[in-house]
């Protein structure tokens, strides 16, 4: 039976292992360790009502998914076996095992797992928030509007459309091309996109993070003529003027900011690490959860794990990072408690299925470094090439072994690698 705790003011619950965060990342490795030792007693802490799978929101953006199919209540997806804590962490006292909670009660644990995901800074960039909904603004990194952005790009028929990208780290780097490319393919296959004017503001200097991949996206650039602006970072937004104030830097340091307007605006936030996270000793240079790049064990901490967007690891951001890391951090998790070395290994692997149109994907597989790691065969993924087959995966089977895989413990093509 699940439990919702509500513990009285500076109150001390204890379990074995604590997992801090109900989303992708602690569902599925709450789901690991019980696969592999039903006897241990497990608690998350998730103060969210709904659980929500987030590479769904790009479909709805694109008209492919509806809204309502890219969410459950919590009640129904957080597993029986753990007490679940509908909290807010404060902080984590690491010298005294516990996580503290908003409310003043504190949590303790032998062996804790943090997996909080990561913190949309929207007021990182002047007037954002308050657009967004309206005028042409638009995200599909805010729930529920993905589905304005795909009225967008139905009502659109001619005009300027932007699509930014902040600097990196950010939860799925893809994610903000997606949007661009399967809204171009919109407007090509209405045959309005000649009379759309569409550019690209990434505030990094590269395409996509893998050179392997840059190829087929650069076709797909050409193909939709779409003006791409490299080191362009979105700093401003005026709703009702229906402008942005894009801040362009050069090799040498200098920067410029100009005005551009716009009919559509799809806007990605800068991302961080959470605050008791980000401001505590366990953090990073860069405020980021401070792992060791195979065990995600914490650097420092060794009875602390982490796995998820909150990671500093080299990993791209993504649920497919997830459904990597949960065997690997379940598997070492015990491991510590036993008293054993730890040896499984997670190498970095990342998936990225970048829509290019709808009906085609080039489905993005990299670990550390940038280094190809396929796991599917040749006819889902042609190597680096725009397929069918990945965007039916994509399509009609991600969502289906997300809820009723992933989240249960099935670790389809996810053994650990060893040490």
């Amino acid at each position: 039976m699940i439990s919702s705790t509500t513990a009285p003011q500076g109150d001390v619950k204890t379990h074995t292992v604590v997992i801090v965060g109900g989303g992708a990342a602690g569902i599925s490795v709450a789901a690991s360790i019980h696969k592999r030792d039903r006897n241990i007693d497990i608690a998350i802490i998730e103060p969210a009502g709904k659980h929500h799978y987030q590479p769904g929101w790009t479909m709805v953006g694109g008209g492919v998914f509806r809204p309502e199919v890219t969410s459950r209540p919590m009640s129904e997806v957080m597993p029986a076996y753990v007490s679940w804590y509908q909290k807010t962490v404060a902080a984590v006292d690491q010298d005294k095992n516990q996580v503290c909670l908003d409310d003043g009660s504190s949590i303790e644990y032998t062996a804790l797992v943090l997996a909080p995901g990561l913190e949309l800074n929207w007021g990182g960039i002047e007037g954002l928030e308050a657009a967004l909904g309206s005028n042409g603004v638009t995200s599909n990194y805010r729930e529920g509007m993905a589905s304005y952005t795909w009225d967008m790009v139905r009502n659109l028929e001619r005009g300027r459309a932007l699509f930014t990208q902040p600097p990196m780290p950010i939860k799925c780097a893809g994610a903000p091309q997606k949007a661009m490319y399967l809204s171009a393919d919109y407007w090509l296959k209405h045959g309005m996109l000649k009379n759309m004017d569409i550019q690209f503001h990434n505030a990094g200097a590269v395409l996509f993070g893998v050179p392997d991949y840059v190829p087929a996206l650069e076709a797909y650039i050409g193909k939709y003529g779409i003006d791409v602006n490299f080191q362009s970072t979105l700093v401003a937004v005026d709703g009702p003027a229906r402008t942005a104030v894009f801040r362009s830097s050069d090799g040498e340091g200098n920067s410029q900011d100009r005005e551009v307007s716009f009919d559509m605006l799809h806007a990605v936030p800068p991302q961080r690490a959470p605050q008791f996270i980000r401001e505590s000793a366990l953090a990073n240079e860069g405020g980021w959860l401070d792992l060791a790049d195979d065990t995600l064990r914490h650097k420092n901490v060794p009875n602390i794990f982490g796995l998820g967007d909150v990671s500093g690891t080299g990993n791209a951001k993504t649920a497919a990072a997830v459904r990597k890391q949960a065997p690997v951090v379940a598997e070492n998790l015990i491991a510590s408690l036993r008293d054993e070395p730890l040896r499984a290994a997670y190498l970095g692997y990342g998936s990225c299925p970048l829509t290019v149109e709808n009906g085609r994907i080039v489905l993005a597989e990299f670990g550390y470094g940038g280094v190809l790691q396929p796991s599917f065969p040749k006819w889902i993924n042609d190597g680096t090439q725009a397929t069918r087959a990945a965007w039916w995966l994509k399509a009609k089977q991600l969502p289906t072994l997300y809820w009723h895989g992933m989240l249960k413990g099935r670790e389809w093509l996810a053994r650990p690698a060893r040490r």
